[in-house]
């Protein structure tokens, strides 16, 4: 097995961030990734107790299919998020600023609708915490010949981004990755722990980079193979460098 590419979504719902390594830490997060979401009107999360808040209650592919129609940037050093449709920049802001949420906020209101349930809020998550669509969420995989199988099934190329990952795998088996909750996996420097399947939702069905909902690949899972699972979650048990191409072994320990 081997480390084919690696992404990060440091806001929830927007586009993904291709990188080439990444320093992972024990009992955290992947690096910029769920770093912000927006809320859908009032979520109920606060940040000084911030607890896991189910996915609706944010913008998200799921019910937002025209966010995949946007391009965005986030630059860690500088606080900036841009946003470009059709090739185009269309919003900018420092989210470290009021005045820069508010051009996001103001521009996704625009942009979405009838699709806003109340007031768009950028909010940024609190040490230790992520926006992260499930509690065990802390790194997500998903094994490449397991997307070529859907593909098959679909007859039609499906994109692996789809599935929204940060690390995808390539020279495994198809669905080998069911085997590997409650199994340890090396990469590069890091151990991770692989803790359950991830099951799948409507959000797989929206194309990447136009928005259009296409496919419904719930159905196809469920109807090819018996389930609406693809991919994994892992926590991270020794932190370290990971980078493309590392390979990937199993350590039962």
């Amino acid at each position: 097995m081997r480390l084919a590419t690696l992404y990060r979504y440091p806001v929830k719902g927007l586009s993904p961030e291709p990188l080439q390594t990444a320093d992972l830490e024990a009992d955290g997060y992947f690096p910029g990734d769920r770093l912000f979401a927006l809320e859908n009107g009032p979520s109920g999360f606060r940040p000084e107790a911030p607890e896991h808040q189910p996915k609706i209650k944010f913008l998200m592919l799921m019910r937002n299919a025209a966010l995949a129609g946007l391009k965005t940037r986030y630059d860690a050093a500088t606080g900036i998020l841009t946003i470009d449709k059709d090739g185009g920049e269309v919003a900018r802001g420092d989210l470290r600023s009021t005045e820069g949420r508010e051009a996001i906020e103001d521009f996704l209101a625009g942009f979405l609708s009838s699709e806003i349930r109340g007031a768009v809020r950028l909010l940024a998550a609190p040490g230790g915490f992520r926006f992260t669509d499930s509690k065990s969420g802390f790194v997500s995989l998903v094994n490449l010949a397991s997307v070529a199988a859907i593909s098959a099934a679909q007859g039609a190329a499906v994109d692996p981004l789809r599935f929204r990952a940060n690390l995808y795998v390539e020279d495994m088996a198809p669905w080998a990755e069911a085997a590997l909750p409650g199994r340890t996996l090396a990469i590069g420097g890091a151990r991770l722990d692989i803790l359950k399947m991830t099951d799948r939702c409507a959000a797989t069905g929206v194309e990447p980079g136009t928005g259009r909902r296409d496919m419904d690949l719930v159905q196809t899972l469920r109807a090819n193979f018996g389930h609406i699972d693809c991919g994994v979650y892992a926590r991270v048990t020794q932190g370290g460098r990971i980078a493309a191409g590392d390979a990937i072994s199993v350590v039962d320990l």
